[in-house]
């Protein structure tokens, strides 16, 4: 029997958040395969239902990267796209999931390195926790 490989999706913007996925990528630092990567147009056009729907459709961990608040090419996309996350994440405790699954980062286009931190980070985060079971994190 062969062990679950967490699923963990990344809603990246497309201006830093992807340009640094992209340098990552040529840098040749490797990411695991299991991360779903959907480019947004913005941080702040994620809406808590897109984060919901990727938990609900199996994803272990999400995590939204956008370009650093202070320098945000749509001004202030990543704060917005900061509060839904940390709006989903305050609904997710109300219902007993754990709401360390659902991160934001940002990153500007030269960090490459950081893309392969935040995706190490929120693997271990889903290999730690698992699946979510019904009716919460914890209970079963």
């Amino acid at each position: 029997m062969s062990e679950r490989r967490p699923k963990i999706v990344g809603f990246c913007c497309e201006k830093h958040g992807m340009d640094c996925v992209t340098l990552a990528a040529r840098s040749e630092r490797q990411y695991d395969s299991s991360v779903r990567l959907i480019q947004v147009p913005c941080t702040g056009r994620v809406d808590g239902i897109h984060i919901l729907e990727a938990l609900e459709n199996g994803a272990d961990s999400v995590f939204v990267l956008g370009c650093l608040e202070k320098n945000c090419y749509y001004d202030t996309g990543s704060i917005e796209g900061r509060k839904r996350v940390e709006y989903v994440k305050g609904m997710l405790a109300e219902t007993g999931i754990e709401p360390e699954r659902v991160e934001m980062f940002n990153a500007s286009s030269s960090m490459a390195w950081k893309f392969h931190d935040i995706v190490s980070s929120m693997k271990d985060v889903a290999e730690r926790l698992g699946p979510i079971r019904p009716g919460g994190g914890d209970s079963e």
